[in-house]
């Protein structure tokens, strides 16, 4: 037999991954071989094949109680925020008046979801909301400043420029560092919510808008009537 036939006939690594991967009951049969084999450890002591296996077993294992556990936290907050909407538009539902629907977002705000500061805008003058408690500007004046944050008609969340968070948060526009808004408009414009934090990395572009989607969507339901 010459040296390529030898070559042919030896196993490469890549066939016994492959023999072992389809047969994950052979050292059952061959345990003796698991004595014989041994592997590095990070430590440079040597353990056993087996051992190795349940030291990896046990890492995947932690891994997955970790991520469950994440998954278990973020069920627990979205069902948080899911009670608090829910009173919230339980509330507007409750109430006839533009003054009065305003005051409930802003103690809901304030109280329920206890964030840094709030901002709710309408569209317009003392002539179409007369007692509304809350600023009243012109749709194009609210465009000049923020009009690329409102202009994709859904909620933004971020960083925003500084004249962005002075036309929103007038009397604390320096003290915000991150801030979520969303245009309020029911076939034509009628205003925008945001909320600030003062940490520049509780609202970040990548988190999720559904809950303040939903309290704006009740909002162009409701305040037009």
């Amino acid at each position: 037999m010459d040296s390529d036939d030898k070559k042919n006939d030896a196993l490469n690594e890549d066939q016994v991954v492959a023999f072992l991967r389809n047969n994950p009951t052979f050292f059952r049969n061959h345990d003796d071989l698991l004595l014989e084999m041994r592997l590095p450890h990070e430590s440079g002591k040597a353990i056993s094949l087996l051992e190795r296996q349940v030291n990896v077993l046990r890492e995947r294992n932690m891994d997955m109680r970790h991520r469950l556990n994440k998954l278990l936290d973020n069920a627990r907050d979205n069902d948080k925020l899911f009670d608090k909407t829910r009173r919230l538009v339980l509330s507007i539902l409750e109430v006839d008046t533009v003054d009065d629907i305003v005051d409930k977002v802003i103690e809901s705000l304030q109280n329920d979801f206890q964030v840094d500061a709030s901002s709710l805008i309408l569209f317009g003058t003392s002539a179409n909301f007369p007692h509304a408690n809350c600023r009243r500007v012109d749709a194009g004046e609210a465009r000049k400043h923020i009009g690329s944050v409102i202009k994709n008609n859904r909620a933004v969340c971020g960083i925003l420029r500084t004249d962005e968070l002075a036309f929103l948060f007038p009397k604390q526009h320096e003290q915000i560092g991150s801030a979520a808004i969303v245009p309020l408009a029911f076939h034509n414009p009628v205003g925008v919510l945001a909320i600030g934090s003062f940490d520049p990395h509780h609202y970040r572009s990548s988190m999720g808008t559904l809950f303040l989607t939903y309290i704006a969507e009740v909002l162009n339901r409701t305040l037009p009537r």
